[in-house]
């Protein structure tokens, strides 16, 4: 049988990794996820990497603030998937409750997380996770061709493949 005359498609690159349910915990993996970023092409100071970036420290926060169980870890998985031309974040943690997706009132200091979320990401959503608690995902677009966005912006989609019912 002869061999096919396409390449098959490059696997997607995956970084993984547990970290304590605490600021610092949150922190590290913000740190831990640029300096990925960067290995895989997407150097600090572009607008793709600080997007990723803050969206990581933004899951990252609530798993440590709002998704903590004592004695539990959270976990980061990002996957890049150059031939799709997607960034997948994916951040779980032990707790059951589903994050609020709410527009806080402009004096509050907090809850602003998941409507950067939203502003920065193609898509994202919840599921469950094997064991107890929940996985938060997001997916970042990255220009892939003439026509699309400038580098560095994401695509924001409000189509029918987002998940309102677990936001």
């Amino acid at each position: 049988m002869p061999a096919p005359d396409h390449e098959s498609p490059a696997p997607a690159r995956v970084f993984a990794q547990r970290f304590s349910a605490t600021r610092r915990g949150a922190r590290l993996a913000r740190l831990l996820a640029a300096l990925q970023l960067a290995e895989w092409g997407h150097p600090r100071g572009t607008g793709d990497h600080d997007a990723v970036t803050l969206v990581v420290a933004e899951l990252a926060t609530n798993a440590a603030l709002h998704g903590r169980v004592a004695g539990r870890d959270f976990a980061l998985l990002l996957a890049y998937d150059a031939c799709r031309g997607v960034i997948r974040i994916e951040v779980s943690d032990a707790h059951p409750a589903q994050p609020a997706h709410s527009v806080p009132a402009l004096d509050e200091e907090h809850g602003r997380g998941l409507v950067l979320v939203d502003a920065l990401t193609a898509r994202w959503g919840v599921r469950d996770r094997v064991g107890p608690g929940k996985t938060v995902w997001a997916e970042y677009a990255l220009p892939t061709r003439p026509g699309t966005p400038a580098y560095g912006q994401a695509v924001v989609s409000n189509g029918p493949h987002r998940h309102p019912a677990h936001m």
